[in-house]
């Protein structure tokens, strides 16, 4: 058995508190990375990645993680306005057919897009991938939007999949993050990197239960997003529709 190089929190507790994780933020240290950041109007994008929790375990918020990157810019931004188009189990060519348009029409500074999981567990051709990637990130990027997508936590290590298909369904994930990231990056905007977080494949984060790997999961990929866009205002990276909205470009 492979001894993971970072904490294991026990799989088996059933009471999580936020403020007890390491791998959590509180909100005030959020609003903080977050509270010079251009952008009045937000739009989210995706599939099931971006759902919210149902039935949240005691200490965790009933938020996906766009709900929570959402209320930190509102708290900041008075006038803040936020569209979430976001579906659970749809294709890549689903989102891009239903959420794109109402999106451009919204006309967002920031457009955060989880794509592209689910046709990983399905018929994988990684150049229609990034061909469907591109048909959806481009027409944001053109219309002004700063593009920021959001890697999928690493399922095939973590003990999510069987043996049988780990070792495939791992080069498919791979795959998918690294021309995300790629194409993302050609396009002016901001991967998040959640495929290789130090929790990515620790089995804390799902073996308890579903409702516990969603709570957690969003908690954790909420405090990747604000860690790395906190870091790249610092750099002075932001500019476009929402900094000229802002007087900050």
């Amino acid at each position: 058995m492979t001894v993971p190089p970072h904490p294991v929190r026990n799989p088996r507790r059933t009471d999580p508190v936020e403020s007890d994780d390491p791998y959590c933020m509180p909100a005030d240290a959020a609003a903080a990375l977050l509270g010079g950041l251009p952008w009045n109007r937000l739009a989210v994008l995706g599939d099931s990645v971006t759902a919210g929790v149902m039935d949240p375990l005691p200490g965790y918020r009933h938020r996906s993680f766009a709900d929570r990157f959402t209320d930190a810019l509102a708290a900041t931004r008075p006038g803040f306005a936020a569209l979430d188009l976001a579906e659970p189990h749809l294709l890549l060519a689903e989102i891009r057919e239903r959420q794109l348009v109402p999106a451009l029409e919204f006309a967002p500074d920031v457009v955060m897009v989880s794509a592209g999981g689910n046709d990983a567990f399905r018929s994988f051709d990684p150049d229609a991938l990034r061909a469907g990637l591109a048909a959806l990130l481009t027409p944001l990027a053109e219309s002004g939007a700063v593009v920021v997508t959001i890697g999928l936590f690493d399922l095939a290590r973590s003990g999510l999949v069987p043996p049988e298909y780990a070792e495939g369904m791992a080069r498919r994930f791979d795959t998918l993050d690294a021309l995300t990231a790629e194409l993302t990056g050609s396009l002016g905007g901001v991967h998040i990197d959640t495929h290789h977080h130090p929790l990515a494949a620790d089995p804390g984060i799902y073996a308890a239960d579903r409702v516990h790997a969603n709570a957690r999961g969003h908690a954790v990929a909420f405090a990747a997003i604000a860690d790395a866009l906190g870091r790249e205002r610092r750099l002075g990276r932001w500019g476009g529709r929402g900094g000229e909205r802002s007087g900050e470009a």
